[in-house]
């Protein structure tokens, strides 16, 4: 699954146009027009990566920054700012805010999409490549082939697709909502309690030739793909 961004902008054609051009490059895109609804979307479901506006109706870009930075479950989220703003002073404070880089309107999608690149490789990089690898699994995604420790996996369509997700996502807990958000889709709707029958088929296919268990329970959270578990 492609790297989900949370664009928070109140210019309604940006946000058309910089979701229009992230989508054909398959990212998943998730909108929001206000700094308060903005800031409850990026801690209800964490993204890969924020697009960020400065100025935003109810709460500025700089405070939504500045809070996600002060919570574990948030601070380590790359932001990009989007501002008219061009003194350097105003780039300074953005960046010393917490945010990852800065981009100043008007700007071309390619040089967005070359940003946006450009960090989840240096942050990222299971999400830029073809070939996904933690603790020992390696899933080729263009073949659907996956192994551990060299020994190949058999896995039916959707405990592929969870694990990939978890994949891309190491060490990060998600719970049943998420997960069927994630792995099902929004239009689909599925019991939450279906996720621990998949999740028991993925750890029955991962612990093949008594390999450790892999994947984390986490009372009252939900899973996590984490070779510590």
């Amino acid at each position: 699954m492609s790297a989900h961004i949370l664009l928070i902008e109140d210019d309604l054609n940006l946000l058309e146009l910089a979701k229009y051009n992230l989508e054909q490059e398959r990212f998943r895109v998730t909108c929001e027009t206000d700094g308060e609804e903005g800031l409850i979307s990026a801690k209800e479901n964490p993204p890969d990566l924020i697009l960020l506006d400065w100025m935003l109706p109810n709460l500025s870009g700089i405070e939504i920054c500045r809070r996600l930075r002060r919570e574990n479950a948030t601070k380590n989220i790359p932001i990009i700012m989007l501002t008219a703003r061009t003194e350097e002073t105003d780039r300074i404070r953005g960046l010393e805010t917490g945010a990852d880089d800065y981009i100043t309107k008007p700007f071309s999608p390619r040089e967005l999409i070359a940003r946006i690149n450009a960090i989840l490789r240096r942050i990222r990089p299971a999400l830029t490549g073809a070939t996904l690898e933690y603790a020992g699994i390696v899933m080729d995604t263009a073949s659907h082939k996956v192994t551990r420790n060299g020994t190949m996996l058999h896995l039916g369509p959707t405990e592929y697709r969870m694990l990939k997700h978890f994949m891309e996502n190491p060490g990060r807990v998600f719970s049943r909502e998420q997960l069927l958000d994630s792995v099902w889709g929004n239009d689909i709707y599925v019991e939450s309690r279906t996720v621990d029958v998949h999740i028991r088929r993925l750890r029955k296919a991962l612990n093949i030739n008594d390999m450790p268990n892999i994947i984390r329970t986490v009372r009252s959270a939900g899973y996590a793909l984490d070779k510590d578990s």
